[in-house]
């Protein structure tokens, strides 16, 4: 049972920041970059759910460990499209943009930590 929690844990933070990372996006400005950046930034931040979701189901330990990096490169990726937003001096919320950039890092490290230790059993 207790191998269950993480699993329940990680979906539902995933899926929270998916959210979040919507409600952020629809909140940029309508000039070129901003819709670039977000696009960028909606496909990668929704990614991360997806592929743990996915990873929940998957067909074996390798494909587990195959859509939870999946999950992971997403996860970087996510984390590189909010520091640049930030770094480019983007006008948005700068308490979300923080918020969202710490979250991402922190799933970038559990995500990590979840198929170091699958691949490790």
């Amino acid at each position: 049972m207790q191998s269950e929690k993480p699993k329940i844990d990680i979906d539902k933070r995933t899926y929270s920041f998916a959210l979040k990372t919507v409600n952020f996006v629809q909140k940029l400005k309508k000039d070129f970059v901003c819709i670039e950046i977000g696009k960028q930034l909606l496909r990668s931040g929704t990614s991360v759910a997806a592929n743990v979701e996915e990873a929940q189901n998957a067909f074996s330990r390798n494909d587990f460990i195959f859509k939870m990096n999946i999950a992971l490169k997403e996860s970087s990726e996510t984390c590189l499209w909010l520091r640049l937003i930030k770094d480019a001096k983007i006008e948005v919320a700068e308490n979300i943009l923080n918020d969202l950039i710490e979250e991402s890092s922190q799933l970038n490290k559990i995500i990590g930590r979840i198929v170091k230790t699958t691949r490790n059993s």
